[in-house]
């Protein structure tokens, strides 16, 4: 049984860390039925930092597979109008989201494809507003995790269900630093501080290209939009206000060029998208577009993921994760995009983040010509592999090794 005050520590971390918590601010917090004693413990520290109120938004990973299931078909064409106007009434007064997650990787195992993919642009669409000002850190908001029953058996399968969910306990917390001292603070910004130090570092090359290499096979060359940025451990709202969006986090990440990503590339982990796992992941680029997707299981989730819309088949996030990084030396595949992905180098197809200079002044359609995908999806993916070499090529063909054997060597 995992000691109280560690999950207290854990909680005071998301509040006054993760989302820097503002007297007044109202908070959002998003968590399965499963998990509600954990959030209690968010919700009673949030009001401790003088919140204004928090709203919970509730879910249950049996009743969702029921729905795709089971429900009417014109369903996952709908999207109801009082969950747009929730999030615009919440984004109006400022408010910040908390996403504890706690999926079943294979919830969703046999729902129909295009039930998913339907509900997906469905919701997509309807919410592009909201998403569009939490994507380019407009409101704050931090994603963290918190163990179910299911996705504990799921990456200790050899253990019964309370040692596995003490065992990925133990394994979350360590990955985001508490340690029962309550130093977890003090060390996140420790943390913070190496990210961006890196991040700076990258920014001064203002490279061109980055040239993908392993033995699984990828070579990839990924063009960088011209004055984009490297961004890592923190974002500021529209306030001015810090906070980390990602709990946690050991990545550097930018936006590539949608028309400028050429070659191969394969996952060097298994994706959970959708409630479903799609395995052994291959993507073929031409002029930026996946042109070419296979997978030795969850093919047909991938393909519809990929064509929720025209963005969808574009790369919209490059990011740089050490292999030799806290997460990566655990040595659990959690499978669980959050966790997976600051343990190793991924990009994501879909909607890229804003990562330009001065994008905060520039119109949508400015982003667009400076090189930005745009899409109603953003889907993280795993290639990072302790052979990964990554080169950075200046506009002169200069060319600059940013990583070798999967580690930074800038």
């Amino acid at each position: 049984m995992i000691d109280a005050s560690l999950l207290q520590e854990y909680a005071e971390l998301l509040v006054r860390t993760g989302m820097n918590l503002q007297e007044g601010q109202p908070l959002v917090v998003a968590c399965q039925v499963e998990n509600a004693p954990f959030a209690r413990m968010v919700a009673t520290e949030a009001y401790k930092q003088g919140c204004r109120e928090v709203i919970m938004r509730w879910s249950d990973d049996f009743l969702t597979r029921e729905k795709y299931l089971k429900a009417a078909d014109a369903v996952f064409d709908e999207t109801p109008a009082w969950l747009v106007e929730f999030f615009e009434e919440y984004d109006r007064h400022h408010a910040a989201y908390l996403a504890l997650i706690s999926p079943d990787p294979e919830n969703l195992s046999g729902v129909d494809p295009m039930r998913l993919q339907r509900a997906a642009i469905s919701s997509g669409k309807a919410t592009r507003a909201h998403s569009k000002r939490q994507m380019s850190d407009e409101i704050p908001w931090c994603v963290a995790g918190v163990p179910s029953v299911k996705w504990a058996k799921k990456v200790f399968p050899d253990l019964s269900e309370e040692e596995a969910v003490d065992a990925l306990w133990q394994a979350i917390l360590k990955t985001v630093r508490v340690d029962g001292i309550h130093s977890a603070a003090d060390a996140w910004e420790e943390h913070i501080k190496k990210l961006s130090s890196v991040a700076e570092k990258l920014n001064g090359y203002q490279f061109e290209k980055l040239h993908y290499e392993n033995s699984l096979g990828t070579d990839l060359m990924v063009g960088l939009c011209k004055n984009h940025r490297w961004e890592g451990g923190c974002s500021k709202d529209g306030n001015g206000v810090r906070f980390v969006a990602n709990m946690p986090t050991e990545e550097i990440f930018t936006s590539p060029k949608k028309d400028a990503v050429d070659g191969v590339v394969y996952a060097s982990m298994p994706l959970c998208h959708h409630g479903s796992l799609i395995e052994e992941l291959k993507f073929v680029l031409k002029a930026g577009k996946i042109v070419e997707a296979t997978a030795k299981s969850g093919e047909e989730v991938l393909k519809k993921a990929i064509t929720v819309d025209e963005g969808a088949s574009y790369l919209g996030e490059a990011a740089l994760v050490p292999y030799d990084s806290p997460i990566s030396n655990l040595g659990i595949l959690f499978y669980n995009t959050l966790y997976d992905e600051n343990a190793a180098c991924h990009f994501a197809f879909g909607q890229a983040y804003p990562c330009l200079q001065n994008a905060s002044s520039m119109s949508e359609e400015e982003q667009r010509e400076a090189g930005l995908n745009e899409s109603d999806t953003h889907v993280d993916f795993m290639i990072g592999t302790k052979d990964l070499s990554v080169t950075g090529i200046l506009p002169d063909g200069t060319r600059i090794p940013v990583m070798r054997e999967g580690n930074f060597v800038i």
